[in-house]
């Protein structure tokens, strides 16, 4: 079995895939916050907000900063550019597919028409 690796889309996607997660980054592109702050907003503890942190942190899409007693929250800087293209490249591919699909239904089409009619 072929596996293709790539370790950073993985991690993205993974951490993307909980719900929670992705209302995390919503919330930091509204501003940076505090993992308490977060865990209130989310009606969480601070341990399990910690941990969906974590896995954010993990993929380079949130980045922390502990002054004091306060870890405070903000966006990573590489984005999600590299997903997007991912992303873009696969909905061409179903496109393309779905196009051809289509052409196919089509002639499927004319051809019982075309016997209908004799």
């Amino acid at each position: 079995m072929v596996q293709y690796v790539s370790p950073p889309l993985d991690l993205s996607f993974a951490a993307l895939s909980d719900a929670t997660r992705r209302g995390i980054i919503d919330q930091l592109g509204r501003g940076d916050a505090s993992i308490t702050s977060l865990a209130d907003k989310f009606q969480m503890t601070l341990t399990g907000m910690k941990k969906h942190v974590q896995v954010l942190e993990r993929a380079g899409l949130v980045v922390t900063q502990k002054v004091g007693r306060v870890r405070t929250c903000k966006l990573g800087k590489r984005g999600l550019r590299a997903e997007a293209e991912w992303i873009e490249a696969h909905r061409k591919l179903f496109e393309a597919r779905f196009e051809a699909l289509d052409e196919i239904i089509s002639e499927m089409k004319q051809e019982g028409s075309d016997e209908s009619a004799s």
